[in-house]
Parts: C-alpha cells; sequence; structure tokens
C-alpha cells in the first residue's frame, strides 16, 4: 500500500534552515509528481511546493518563493523540502503528498516551528 512517511522538522531560529523529507513506498515513486503541503494552527491546509516526476518542473507558492527549494531522488524513493530563511509565519505541520489513480495520499505530517 502506498505509505509517505515525512520527517525533519524541529524547532529552529528565525532565519535558519530546515531540510524535511518524505520517504515514499507501495508505489513507482519515479512515476508520479509530488507536493509538500503545511497546515498552521486554526488555519486550511495550503500548497507548499509540487515537483514533477523526473523533476524538471517545480512550482512554489509565493509566500515560500526563494526560501524553499524542492527536490527529488527518484533512486532514493524520497522527496525533499529545503527551507531556508525560515520566519515565524512558516511554523506549521509540514505534509507530503502524492495523488495516484485519482486518490490522495497524505503521510502523518512532520512539526516544524520557528521561534526564538
Amino acid at each position: 500500500q502506498v505509505q509517505l512517511v515525512e520527517s525533519g522538522g524541529d524547532l529552529v531560529q528565525p532565519g535558519g534552515s530546515l531540510r524535511l523529507s518524505c520517504a515514499a513506498s507501495g508505489f513507482t515513486f519515479s512515476n508520479y509528481a509530488m507536493s509538500w503541503y503545511r497546515q498552521a494552527p486554526g488555519k486550511e491546509r495550503e500548497l507548499v511546493a509540487t515537483i514533477t516526476s523526473a523533476g524538471g518542473t517545480t512550482n512554489y507558492a509565493d509566500s515560500v518563493k526563494g526560501r524553499f527549494t524542492i527536490s527529488r531522488d527518484n533512486a532514493k524513493n524520497t522527496v525533499y523540502l529545503q527551507m531556508n530563511s525560515l520566519k515565524p509565519e512558516d511554523t506549521a505541520a509540514y505534509y507530503c503528498k502524492v495523488v495516484r489513480w485519482g486518490r490522495h495520499y497524505w503521510g502523518q505530517g512532520t512539526q516544524v516551528t520557528v521561534s526564538s
């Protein structure tokens, strides 16, 4: 079955960096686009970044452009989110997602807290 497992979340000071990972299994990873979302307390889940199956095209929310980078390693079945220049408003649970045969699969999330 499809499994997505995020890791790498932590407490970090403003201006700091983190790299999130999402390990995928149960499907042919290299055939599917992947996405990162986030959800802050009391807010709706929002799209952060997407990457195509081969990694050739990426897209970002305006709020993270120039600070976050999505990438993937198809040999390791893993998608990454490099987050630099973190701000308190980046505090959220971060989730990866794949859409396969019209069904949305989510990981359990990893918490990122940006605070001094």
